[in-house]
């Protein structure tokens, strides 16, 4: 089973109708597609977060259940539940606004850390959470404590307009590349964070300070995989895009689903992948994150609708593998 931990929270779409802006409600927060976008992909999951006891923390845990998701480990509070407006610019790439200062989903502490069953053996962390307090340093705490015992995937999903301090940032993934097995990082947030520096050059530096596998998400240009025996590049798919959100996350959940499937679950595991297996694996991830693109919201696809085989008449131009 995969633990996912972070933020759920509601998204609101924006729309100009006239003089009037209109809003459409939908489920979301990073950590919560993950976990959705798992449980679509028939891959057993949990999510740990704190969830409010307001009308949209209601909706919040009612959907991971109807979806599959276990959410024994998800505290109720008081607060708040954060919201997101969104507004998408002419191609559909978001742009976000947060409300969520002391919000529920920010309202776990070291306490409420659970001893976690036998039959988790991954954890992935995700966005804004591993920053905001208190939960973020509940997440790092539960990466120092379970390192080691279970694969730890991190996808710092980087959101100045919640954080705007990129400092912080990047000292919150210096404190934890130690504990991280996997880390999964676009090169839009690799830009932000260590502007105009290659990201293959970023790539191999963190190899070094911890993670067995490093992936670079590239959006429509593809992925890049790396470890520190093998490189693999897969270009993307041209598909009708109707927004990106979620895409990103959706990548994530295919990814350490194929991971789970092949029984790839530890951080020794990711460091002997072969350039074949890293190569399905980026394809089925970026498969699975077109299939979302198509559609409005983080609406992530299931595991009958993926082919889940590399499929040849997609790689053009071929993968590139480099055996370092």
């Amino acid at each position: 089973m995969i633990l996912v931990c972070g933020e759920a929270l509601f998204d609101l779409f924006a729309e100009e109708t006239g003089e009037r802006l209109t809003f459409d409600a939908r489920i979301g927060g990073s950590p919560f597609n993950v976990a959705v976008g798992l449980a679509r992909l028939e891959t057993p999951v949990a999510f740990f977060g704190a969830l409010s006891a307001d009308l949209f923390g209601e909706r919040l845990r009612q959907a991971l259940a109807r979806e599959g998701v276990d959410t024994t480990l998800c505290p109720t509070r008081k607060a708040l539940t954060t919201l997101s407006v969104v507004g998408l610019d002419a191609s559909g790439s978001p742009a976000y606004a947060f409300y969520g200062d002391n919000a529920a989903d920010r309202q776990l502490h070291e306490q409420d850390l659970p001893d976690l069953p036998d039959d988790i053996d991954m954890i992935h962390l995700g966005s804004f959470s591993a920053l905001v307090e208190p939960i973020g340093n509940t997440l790092l705490a539960l990466a120092r404590r379970e390192h080691g015992r279970r694969l730890i995937a991190y996808d710092p999903n980087v959101r100045p307009s919640v954080v705007g301090d990129l400092d912080a940032w990047r000292a919150r993934l210096d404190e934890l590349l130690p504990h991280v097995d996997l880390l999964k990082i676009s090169a839009e947030d690799a830009e932000t964070l260590y502007p105009g520096i290659d990201p293959r050059a970023l790539a191999r530096d963190w190899l070094s300070r911890g993670p067995r596998l490093v992936v670079v998400t590239r959006g429509g240009d593809g992925a890049l995989a790396m470890t520190a025996r093998q490189e693999v590049e897969r270009p993307g798919r041209k598909v009708g895009v109707v927004d990106t959100v979620g895409a990103g996350d959706t990548f994530q959940a295919a990814l350490l689903a194929g991971l789970a499937w092949g029984g790839t679950v530890s951080g020794d595991a990711l460091a002997v992948l072969e350039a074949d297996a890293l190569d399905t694996l980026l394809a089925r991830a970026i498969e699975a994150a077109a299939i979302t693109c198509t559609r409005r919201g983080a609406d992530l696809p299931r595991r009958d609708e993926i082919t889940l085989q590399t499929d040849p008449a997609a790689a053009s131009p071929a993968p590139r593998s480099l055996h370092r």
